[in-house]
Order: C-alpha cells, then sequence, then structure tokens
C-alpha cells in the first residue's frame, strides 16, 4: 500500500524532514509505503487531504519559541472533515546559508517569518543593518542564492545539502532547546495507526457568546471541576466581528474517556460550536547532528 502525504515545500522544508520522518516510522509501524507531496502553503497541504488529493499531511501548529502557528489552526477550523493522528515533535536548529564570501557582504536575508522570528536576537546583534524578507517557507528563496552573493536564507543543515550551498553560521537560533510540533492530518474516516494503547492528547475548539461575563471561565471549568488538564489555550478572531474569539485548546485525555465524555457533554452548554480535531499520541523525533 502507498500513499501521499502533503506538506509544505519546496523540498528541504523542516515540514519536509518531519514528513520524511513520519513515513520512515509508518513504513516501520504498518509496512504503509508513502510519497512526500510539496505544497506551497500550510493551508494548500491542509486543503489536499480535505479534498482527497492526498491521504495525510503534516504541518506545523506550535513552535517552542515563536508560539502556535496560526495557519494552521484556523485553516483545520475552516475544514470540517479533517482529524489529527499523531504529534511529532522535532527539534530545530537554524543554519545561515548563502554563497557570500563573508558575513558582512550579506544585505538580505529570506526565511519564513517563523524563522525569522526564532533567529532575531542573533540577526540584530550579528547582521543589524540587512533586510530581512518573509517567505512561504524556509526553502522557497534557496534557489536564487547561486546567482545573488549578497543574499542568505535562514533553513535547516538539510536544505543546505540539498542544493548544495554553503553553510556561513550554524545553529543561530536564539534558544538552544527549540523545538516545532507538527500535527499529522487525515480525514476522519481515514486511519492508518493502530491505536493499542489510549491517546494521551486530544485537541479542540469551540466559540462561544460574546460579551457575556464568564463566557469562557465556564467551558474552562468543566475541565477543571473534572481533574482534565490543559496543556495549550489559544485564542483566535473568528473573522466575523471584533471581540469575537474561537479558543483553541489541548487536554491531556483521550476523548472517549468517561471524564472526557461528560466535560464535552457539559461543553455544549456553554459553547457555541465546539469542533473535535482528534485525540493522538506525542512522538518525539531524533534529528541527527
Amino acid at each position: 500500500m502507498t500513499i501521499s502525504i502533503a506538506h509544505l515545500g519546496p523540498p528541504g522544508t523542516y515540514a519536509e524532514q518531519a514528513t520524511v520522518f513520519y513515513a520512515n516510522w509508518l513504513a516501520q509501524q504498518t509496512a504503509t509505503q508513502a510519497m512526500c507531496r510539496p505544497y506551497p502553503s500550510i493551508a494548500q497541504s491542509l486543503q489536499a487531504v480535505a479534498s482527497g488529493q492526498t491521504q495525510l499531511a503534516v504541518v506545523p501548529v506550535e513552535n517552542s519559541i515563536e508560539g502556535s502557528v496560526t495557519m494552521t489552526m484556523d485553516t483545520l477550523w475552516q475544514l470540517d472533515t479533517l482529524q489529527i493522528q499523531l504529534a511529532l515533535v522535532m527539534p530545530i536548529a537554524h543554519t545561515l546559508i548563502s554563497s557570500a564570501t563573508s558575513l558582512e557582504s550579506i544585505q538580505t536575508v529570506y526565511s519564513h517569518p517563523q524563522a525569522l522570528a526564532q533567529c532575531q536576537g542573533w540577526l540584530g546583534r550579528i547582521l543589524p543593518n540587512v533586510q530581512l524578507i518573509p517567505s512561504n517557507s524556509t526553502t522557497e528563496s534557496l534557489q536564487r542564492l547561486d546567482q545573488d552573493l549578497t543574499a542568505a536564507a535562514i533553513a535547516s543543515r538539510r536544505a543546505a545539502q540539498i542544493y548544495n550551498l554553503p553553510i556561513l553560521a550554524s545553529n543561530i537560533n536564539d534558544y538552544p532547546e527549540n523545538c516545532t510540533r507538527f500535527w499529522v492530518v487525515s480525514q476522519s474516516q481515514y486511519d492508518l495507526i493502530n491505536r493499542s494503547a489510549s491517546p494521551t492528547h486530544t485537541s479542540l475548539a469551540f466559540s462561544v457568546p460574546a460579551n457575556l461575563p464568564g463566557s469562557l471561565v465556564k467551558p474552562l471549568q468543566v475541565f477543571a471541576q473534572l481533574g482534565i488538564n490543559l496543556s495549550r489555550i489559544e485564542s483566535r478572531p473568528t473573522k466575523r466581528s471584533l471581540g469575537e474569539y474561537l479558543f483553541f485548546i489541548d487536554l491531556e485525555a483521550d476523548a472517549k474517556q468517561a471524564q472526557m465524555q461528560s466535560a464535552l457533554a457539559q461543553l455544549t452548554t456553554y459553547a457555541e460550536i465546539i469542533k473535535i480535531f482528534g485525540s493522538y499520541h506525542v512522538l518525539p523525533i531524533s534529528i541527527e547532528p
């Protein structure tokens, strides 16, 4: 059996690196072979799964330095048929890639906004006068570096190897314990993982009536009273009106557990819309130096 997995491209992105790891893990666990299919954006990666172009997508959801990846959260809310199969946690080590002869000759640095933000302290100290140009991915601009000797990009060591480009500086992220959490996402009816043990986490989102006192605290109290731990809560605008929000939460529990079933039943009393994105395990990724 061969499946396809969507991810943010072009080749060499951290999303592709996480996808390759997952594909290898899946082959070991289930003997399923996977092909990686790059897409120009995170939203298009998720839409590829929703439309049936691919069976799975691997998308970043949270970084330990810069927080949530809002494109993933917003798109997942908009698409009703997707579920989380697994979470992957991968260490991130950024490098400065350039054909420039020295750091002093660099005038522009390209990368994904998350990568630029994760290296902003280093850039401010070492390259304080360069122009920072956001791109759709960490690898989108690498192909132009051969021709432009004043440009650089922030991407992975693996990306530099793929594009055969020099690394001028390594481990330039501001915090050494930098890591990103990815979600492996499928259509609701598609399940490749044999869950012999109960999932450890559940992710969901809900909206509440606007401008009502206690409209957020009451749903959260439901989980607290049942002893269910929240590992993350994040608000996102509904995009309908200023001051209206959706709330994304990660819980350390399986949605099928009795306490979670009770919590979800009570949650319907306070929430306007509830979307359960799935229950899943968390799998750490080891990266060779």
